[in-house]
């Protein structure tokens, strides 16, 4: 190996943080070419996982440090969120970020994971939704940034994270373990929420956090202007069979335990 690649592939290495994928196109802008990726390939310092995408060699590198190339060099809207999100804040302990385990990524409907991301085996499922969760002009509203170890990936505030699972229910989130993960959320910040809220593109999600708030008697539900948040006409329904909240024109499964779920309340 020649002195000027040497160089290069100790600048390289002091600005890759450990546990993370790079980009070809991040590495290009550190003055790596593809030659130069093929020259470290041989010499065991760079290791190819798909198209486009490298790891230090022997390092480990799971689906946090995919996203952290995904969002920083990728520059795509793709964020951790839902109770995957919570789990990061350390929110709900039970909910496991481990192998085997589902993990929620939601992101613009133009934002696509590259194919090297879908591809390898990251030892986890990934579940991208790629909706028009908020409104283009809140579409960041209530990201944050999340450290882990050397890098740090975007993820969803509490607030929106709550939110984002009352709109994944009844298709990916069930009903039970939504109001058992708002209950934990006793404090979550009125003026985030009172945005999000506003800039909510979800009917259905709008109206089921609100509901969920109440059941749960939320200290900070008291707080919002519902004059302000947009709940639509007519009923939306989660449940088939369920039992109608009238406040909120929203169909829920029944209770059977605590019988907080009352079909007559006003």
């Amino acid at each position: 190996m020649t002195r000027q690649v040497g160089t290069k592939i100790n600048r390289l290495l002091k600005n890759w943080p450990n546990g993370t994928v790079a980009a070809l196109s991040w590495l290009e802008s550190q003055g790596i070419t593809r030659q130069l990726v093929h020259e470290y390939g041989k010499t065991a310092w760079v290791e190819r996982i798909g198209q486009g995408a490298f790891i230090k060699s022997g390092d480990q590198v799971d689906w946090k440090g995919a996203l952290y190339a995904v969002q920083t060099h990728l520059k795509l809207l793709i964020y951790v969120a839902a109770k995957t999100a919570l789990a990061l804040h350390g929110v709900v302990h039970f909910v496991p970020l481990g192998k085997g385990q589902q993990i929620y990524l939601f992101g613009a409907p133009d934002a696509k994971l590259p194919i090297w991301f879908k591809k390898h085996d990251w030892g986890v499922t990934i579940e991208h939704v790629r909706s028009l969760f908020l409104s283009n002009e809140g579409e960041q509203i209530g990201l944050t940034e999340v450290s882990h170890g050397a890098f740090s990936i975007r993820a969803s505030s509490r607030e929106r994270a709550i939110l984002e699972i009352c709109f994944l229910v009844p298709q990916s989130q069930e009903y039970e373990e939504a109001k058992l993960l708002m209950e934990g959320l006793q404090t979550l910040r009125p003026k985030l929420l009172q945005t999000l809220l506003e800039r909510c593109d979800s009917i259905k999600a709008k109206r089921l956090f609100l509901h969920l708030a109440e059941s749960c008697n939320m200290p900070w539900l008291s707080k919002l202007d519902l004059s302000k948040i947009k709940l639509g006409t007519g009923k939306r329904s989660i449940a088939t069979g369920g039992i109608l909240d009238a406040k909120y024109q929203l169909i829920v499964p029944k209770v059977h335990e605590g019988g907080s779920d009352d079909p007559e309340r006003p």
